[in-house]
Parts: structure tokens; C-alpha cells; sequence
């Protein structure tokens, strides 16, 4: 076994034992693993208390190389994420993230980048940011990273620019946008309105000045979060449980 050293976001956190657990980590470097943080429920651990939902940890652990668990030695707090005692929207923002990390990754597959996301928008979500465009934004930037970006500039089917009409269609199992001549015989199709669609297409772009992804316009929030949501049912096989708890972004 060698022992490894990274910067981890804590996924979930489950009761192994009266004394353990089992912690499951976005690691920048090695990606997602499950780990045994042996005495990590102990009041006087030796993780210092730095084991906690959405908490960015500093970690040491034995890597295995067979389908067994990691072995956690150490870790220690850098950011503990605490909007919870602010606004229950941030809180459920929070977790609709990490559950997005852990059903959209798989074991050991390092993405630093998607790393560095997750951990500024738990940091924005902790500050004052917009919450529903701090969600957009990260979606969009981990369908990006994870090679699940729907095609929001070119139609789906035909590959050509799309039509700057007043309304679009946007194909879920198409993975993108449908010109009107591609539309025909697709299922799984909404019409989307201009403004949400331009909306989509400033937060889909990594080079977005700051001014351009300061808020979701209240005006088209519930088209853009309905059709986001669709689309990431669709990549997953099944509705995420957090979706319930983020109605609030779509007001």
C-alpha cells in the first residue's frame, strides 16, 4: 500500500462501526474514493474533527490497490462549509452539489479542474453569491469537464449554427439544441425561449466575464432550471433527491 496526500471534498459520510466511518471524497488529485476513517466518530479523533458534509479537507490516506477500502490516516480542516446557519437554500445548494460529484464520477478518475469548481462554489454559496447562478454555473462547468455539455451554440442533429429565433428546442436525448428541420420524429423536446436560451449559452462559456454570470434572470429562472434538470434526470437514469429542495431557484 502507498500513502497518498491531496486536497479532498467530503461527499458523504456513513457509520461503519461505534467508533468509525466511511468517507467518500472528491480528491483533486485522485478523484473520488472511498476511504475507512477508523475512530473518525470518536469526540477526540484523530481527524481533529475535520470529517464533515462539504468540509475541504487536507487528507493522508493508504491507497489499496484491490476493490477494498482506502485507509484514511489523516486530515485536517481547510474550509468547513457553514451556510447551513444562514439559509437553507444554500445548505440544499450544497448538497445538490455534492450529490452531482458523487453520481456523475466515477472511482479514481481525477478531474482538478472540476475539484476546483466544486470548491469555489461551496465557497460562494458560503459568501453572498447568487445561489441559483452559482448552481447554473457549476452544472454547466461540470457537464464541461465530465464531457456531458449539451450542444448550446450548433443543432444536435445537423451540426449547423442555430437560428436566432425567438424560441428554441432543446432535445434531451439529442444531447443539444434541434434546428426546426432536425426537430421533427425527436422525443424528449422542450421549446425553450430566447432569453433562457442565451442564458445558458453565458454560463456554459469558461471564458465568461464575471458581469455576464452575476444572476440568473428572475424572468426565465424557472425555463433554464427546468430544462437543466431534465437533462441531468436524463444523464443519470433517474431524478436526483435534492431536486426536490431546489424549487427556491426556480422563483
Amino acid at each position: 500500500m502507498s500513502s497518498e496526500k491531496s486536497t479532498g471534498l467530503v461527499l458523504r459520510v456513513v457509520d461503519f462501526s461505534e467508533s468509525s466511518c466511511i468517507v467518500t471524497l472528491f480528491t483533486r488529485d485522485f478523484g473520488k474514493i472511498s476511504a475507512l476513517a477508523k475512530g473518525g466518530r470518536r469526540p477526540k479523533s484523530p481527524f481533529e474533527s475535520a470529517i464533515d458534509l462539504l468540509s475541504v479537507i487536507r487528507v493522508v490516506f493508504l491507497h489499496k490497490s484491490s476493490e477494498s477500502l482506502d485507509l484514511l490516516t489523516e486530515a485536517k480542516l481547510e474550509r468547513r462549509f457553514r451556510a447551513a446557519q444562514r439559509d437553507l437554500s444554500r445548505l440544499y445548494a450544497g448538497f445538490y452539489l455534492a450529490e452531482l460529484l458523487s453520481q456523475l464520477t466515477d472511482e479514481a478518475d481525477p478531474h482538478p479542474e472540476l475539484f476546483d469548481a466544486a470548491a469555489a462554489a461551496l465557497e460562494a454559496l458560503d459568501g453572498e453569491a447568487d445561489v441559483a447562478a452559482t448552481v447554473l454555473r457549476f452544472e454547466l462547468t461540470a457537464l464541461r469537464e465530465l464531457g456531458h455539455l449539451p450542444m448550446l451554440k450548433t443543432c444536435a442533429g445537423c451540426g449547423r449554427d442555430m437560428p436566432e429565433t425567438p424560441r428554441v428546442a432543446f432535445g434531451h436525448a439529442a444531447g443539444g439544441m434541434l434546428c426546426s428541420a432536425c426537430r421533427v420524429g425527436h422525443r424528449q423536446v422542450v421549446s425553450l425561449g430566447r432569453e433562457a436560451w442565451e442564458t445558458l449559452l453565458a454560463f456554459a462559456d469558461p471564458l465568461a466575464s464575471p458581469a455576464a454570470i452575476a444572476a440568473v434572470p428572475a424572468r426565465v429562472r424557472g425555463e433554464v432550471r427546468g430544462v437543466i434538470n431534465q437533462y441531468v434526470c436524463h444523464l443519470l437514469g433517474h431524478r436526483p433527491r435534492m431536486h426536490s429542495y431546489l424549487g427556491v431557484l426556480a422563483n
